[in-house]
């Protein structure tokens, strides 16, 4: 796609929404409840935002601090109009000031970067342009509540730059498609090689992220070790977007199990599992649910039980996590039978964290202080799972933890696969 082209679709993408429905009145969780919540791994929740401020995480992604403090600050600094003058993020319609204007216009200067050095010829500069341009765009689409529109225009360009990338990139990058309910379901394996049939892990991020977020996670960790990784996105979000969040959290996740199969790249009797936050609770079911089938799990800081029982543990979450859940269920709003009905999904509630243990081993990981994955969370996945093990790491310092994570989880797949 050439400059022009781009510069157009971002246009003609947003010109019909300079008075968009602003993404913290879709759910409306934020005039409910208002908390301050300080979570390890993702960074923290304030109450001047309505999203919370992932900083680590975007850090970790590849997002220049210098460049990230700088869109956040012409974020704050906006005059324009805001649904809440608490609340920074929150100005109205796709302009500056405005979250999803602010980052596309971020993503669309990698975008640009990206196509002069395929002028140039350079493939691999144009592959990591394309990259960061795509998680510029993710970000602006951030956090994915469904009805959100400039959140899906941002989809949009955050899908074109991907693919952009993966046609330059020095791996095999395939998209895997099955179906699920009579709808395509799809995945994207990345790929060390395609010498030999490769051990494979099946990873999903939270229900606020999408599954192009996961690139680095490949390119840094397991393209070394020798191990394929596939990703998924979570029900409702993203690729997944047709299946609503139920309490089978690992429903698309074991399609793509079954379609990976057939897939020639792919050894399937060695296939694990690994999920952050809520795809964490749908690793760690898989490992019960396919315990013939997956040979190994992973859970960073999975959902597990404690959040999804505990009304008081509830109640001490964002609004946008709130929003968030809320949205991936289908629900309009966040009220408290929405709540209670958040019980269904705790492993420990369906019987799987209280009945007879996996064969599958699982390492449960989460840092010190994460409200969303207590250690008791944790400790039970570990106790039940033959080889099982639980581990906290300590927090600080905070941008260093990602890594020490996947250092971790590494290591336990090149053990178990």
């Amino acid at each position: 796609m050439s400059e022009a082209e781009s510069e157009n679709l971002s246009v003609k993408l947003f010109k019909q929404h300079k008075h968009a429905k602003e993404t913290s009145t879709i759910v409306g969780s934020v005039n409910q409840s208002a908390n301050c919540v300080h979570n390890t791994l993702d960074g923290d929740s304030n109450n001047s935002w309505y999203r919370t401020l992932r900083r680590p995480q975007w850090i970790w992604q590849g997002i220049d601090p210098i460049e990230m403090e700088a869109t956040l600050a012409r974020i704050a600094g906006s005059d324009n109009n805001r649904t809440s003058e608490t609340l920074l993020d929150t100005v109205v319609g796709y302009r500056p000031g405005n979250w999803s204007y602010e980052w596309t216009q971020e993503g669309m200067k990698h975008q640009k970067l990206a196509q002069e050095s395929e002028e140039r010829g350079n493939k691999t500069d144009a592959a990591e342009h394309w990259l960061h341009a795509c998680t510029h765009f993710s970000i602006a689409a951030y956090p994915h509540l469904k009805g959100d529109p400039l959140s899906l225009q941002a989809e949009v360009l955050a899908n074109k730059a991907f693919h952009s990338a993966i046609e330059k990139s020095q791996y095999k990058i395939k998209n895997i498609i099955t179906k699920v309910d009579g709808k395509p379901l799809e995945g994207f394996l990345y790929l060390p090689h395609t010498n030999e049939p490769l051990p494979t892990v099946i990873v999903s991020g939270g229900l606020d992220t999408l599954q192009t977020d996961l690139w680095r996670l490949f390119e840094t960790y397991f393209a070394p070790a020798n191990i394929a990784m596939l990703t998924l996105d979570m029900p409702s979000v993203g690729r997944s977007c047709h299946w609503p969040l139920s309490e089978d959290t690992s429903k698309l996740h074991q399609a793509m199990l079954s379609e990976l199969t057939s897939v020639p790249w792919v050894d399937h009797h060695r296939v694990g599992c690994m999920g952050v936050h809520f795809g964490g609770n749908a690793a760690v079911r898989m490992a019960f649910v396919e315990e013939n089938r997956i040979k190994s799990c992973v859970s960073i800081g999975g959902v597990l039980h404690a959040l999804l029982s505990d009304m008081q543990r509830l109640r001490q979450i964002s609004p946008m996590h709130l929003d968030t859940i809320a949205s991936r269920m289908g629900k309009v709003q966040a009220s408290t039978s929405f709540l209670t009905q958040l019980q269904a999904l705790s492993l420990k509630n369906q019987g799987l964290l209280s009945g007879r243990k996996t064969k599958v081993p699982v390492l449960a990981l989460s840092l010190e202080g994460d409200p969303v994955c207590p250690e008791t969370d944790n400790q039970l996945a570990a106790l039940y799972s033959f080889g099982g093990k639980a581990k906290t790491l300590p927090n600080r310092p905070l941008h260093d933890g990602y890594h020490r994570i996947m250092n971790d989880a590494v290591k336990w797949f090149s053990d178990t696969l």
